[in-house]
């Protein structure tokens, strides 16, 4: 595959690099020289935009019309000055307007360097990696780009949902600057729905017909007991 990268900056080069090593086509194009950007844009078939948020509509601007229906791959955060910018609609639905490619947000979660790694993988698990955007043929595209890197895709419903993942990005990169780590703030899997030990209770007993104990039912029966002993 031709991916094309609009800047030359950390991450372009971190993701670059291992497309390149996956076999892939890559051409970058920074500021200098000109008519660097267009050509990149040009180029790919694929097209990341990997620069700072005050230069993504200049950039957009240089990459001209080539990007129009291709599929465009947004890592940008809008932050400046470690403060997230927010608008009416997310930086990746501006991306959109203003490219007129088919975008979807990803890889903005994570350093620069954590893409260097060969896979990105943590305690034995690879790194999860999350993609919002419209059109399923884009989103099929860079779930294998994901793969390729040793990461599993995770869906994260549509471009309207990207402003979420910008969010999130500007949270965890205030909780590490404060030291903490942002992995802490969220609990196992298993207890997203709550306790795992008492939804199995609360199944058992619901397959057997009986009131399931906390819920108004349990509570209205053992009122009514109590009330005929008495």
């Amino acid at each position: 595959m031709k991916i094309g990268i609009l800047g030359a900056g950390n991450m372009a080069d971190a993701l670059g690099t291992q497309w390149a090593r996956a076999g892939h086509e890559v051409r970058t194009g920074g500021r200098a020289p000109a008519g660097a950007f267009a050509e990149a844009a040009k180029f790919g078939e694929v097209v990341l935009l990997a620069v700072r948020h005050e230069g993504v509509e200049q950039t957009l601007r240089a990459a001209g019309t080539a990007l129009a229906g291709k599929v465009v791959i947004d890592c940008t955060n809008p932050m400046v000055d470690g403060e997230l910018v927010t608008g009416a609609t997310s930086a990746a639905q501006r991306v959109a307007r203003l490219s007129g490619g088919r975008v979807v947000k990803a890889f903005n979660l994570c350093h620069e360097d954590v893409w260097r790694m060969t896979p990105p993988a943590f305690d034995g698990e690879p790194l999860v990696v999350p993609l919002c955007g419209d059109d399923p043929a884009a989103l099929a595209t860079v779930d294998s780009l994901v793969r390729d890197l040793g990461c599993v895709p995770a869906a994260g419903g549509g471009l309207a949902r990207a402003g979420l993942l910008e969010a999130a990005a500007a949270l965890v990169i205030g909780l590490w600057r404060g030291g903490a780590d942002a992995r802490g703030i969220l609990p196992p899997l298993a207890y997203a729905q709550g306790d795992p030990d008492q939804q199995a209770q609360n199944d058992q007993q619901a397959q057997k017909g009986r009131p399931i104990e906390g819920s108004p039912i349990a509570e209205s029966t053992a009122s009514a007991q109590n009330t005929i002993i008495r």
